[in-house]
């Protein structure tokens, strides 16, 4: 059975991505902060495929190590899915507001986490010729007011991405922007608000599957583009 190393795994995307690979048969090792949401989260998906859960903070390089260790267990893996991340501050300050000191920590978390597995994996997914997903955000190539620094994080993870593409192109490397969604995270962003005309993560897990399955060149991605067209989408066409 091929594998998967989700990070971010307790709750939203990662969950919700955790389960369509599951249905697929994928053995799966899930990492998150949250050492209770993430047992609750395994025990669920242990219905319905092989399931190692690893708490912990994918900023921390002991962590890490962690990881590359649970999956040297696994022989080669072909699936990492770079999903873990911080909006930062909430509410969103202005740019020039920003302090450094959590500025460095939305990076550390956002964009040098995701290269440290990558870095630490990668022989595993060179044998497996496999995939990594970085989860993306509009904000790496907009420019909305607050949203500076998480998009500072976001749009330095792109030019990872394709550099690491350009290094090794026996490796798939997407980063993929899943669009706004109803998570902890965007309703940290708006704070008060009501997001509930915001999708549910699981909307979105169709179009991931769709990219694994087509597996489009290395590059960015919205999910958007591989969701599967409703009825009335194709009779409008």
């Amino acid at each position: 059975m091929p594998v998967a190393l989700i990070t971010g795994a307790s709750r939203g995307l990662g969950l919700s991505l955790a389960h369509g690979l599951a249905e697929r048969g994928w053995t799966l090792v899930l990492t998150a902060r949250g050492t209770d949401e993430l047992a609750w989260a395994a025990a669920d998906l242990r219905t319905e495929t092989t399931v190692i859960a690893v708490a912990g903070d994918v900023s921390d390089p002991a962590h890490r190590r962690r990881l590359t260790h649970t999956v040297s267990g696994l022989g080669e893996l072909d699936l990492l899915v770079n999903n873990a991340g911080t909006l930062g501050l909430s509410p969103l300050p202005p740019l020039a507001d920003y302090p450094a000191a959590a500025l460095e920590e939305a990076f550390r978390i956002n964009t040098i986490a995701p290269l440290a597995l990558v870095q630490a994996f990668l022989p595993r997914l060179r044998a497996s010729r496999g995939t990594v997903l970085n989860i993306t955000s509009d904000a790496a190539i907009e420019h909305y007011p607050g949203w500076g620094g998480y998009g500072a994080t976001k749009a330095a993870l792109d030019h990872i991405t394709g550099t690491l593409a350009a290094e090794n192109p026996e490796i798939r490397f997407h980063a993929v922007d899943p669009g706004d969604m109803r998570t902890a995270m965007h309703q940290e962003a708006f704070p008060g608000q009501d997001i509930s005309d915001r999708p549910e993560p699981g909307t979105v897990v169709p179009a991931f599957l769709a990219l694994l399955d087509r597996h489009p060149p290395s590059g960015r991605h919205r999910a958007a583009d591989f969701a599967t067209p409703t009825p009335a989408q194709e009779m409008s066409r």
